[in-house]
């Protein structure tokens, strides 16, 4: 059985996913291998922490925001130290 992602992982999947034309839920559910629940749980914390913004209506857009984009930099490097 494969070890656990931790929560900066999942975060990075998301971030990453969402920079440039930006992914609905559905596509971020499947692409970075959540549930419906566990996803509305990440993508709360990064809208709070203003590191994505959801475009309105029905079927919002999550897009990675430029302070979304330095953070996923970040990420990336705090993942290097650890691979």
């Amino acid at each position: 059985m494969p070890p656990r992602r931790s929560k900066d992982q999942i975060m990075t999947q998301i971030l990453d996913l969402c920079q440039g034309d930006g992914a609905g839920k559905t596509r971020i559910v499947y692409q970075v291998n959540l549930n419906f629940n566990t996803v509305n749980i990440h993508l709360d914390l990064l809208q709070k922490k203003e590191l994505l913004e959801a475009g309105q209506g029905d079927r919002p857009i999550y897009r990675t925001t430029p302070k979304g984009e330095q953070a996923l930099e970040s990420l990336r490097k705090i993942e290097a130290i650890y691979s």
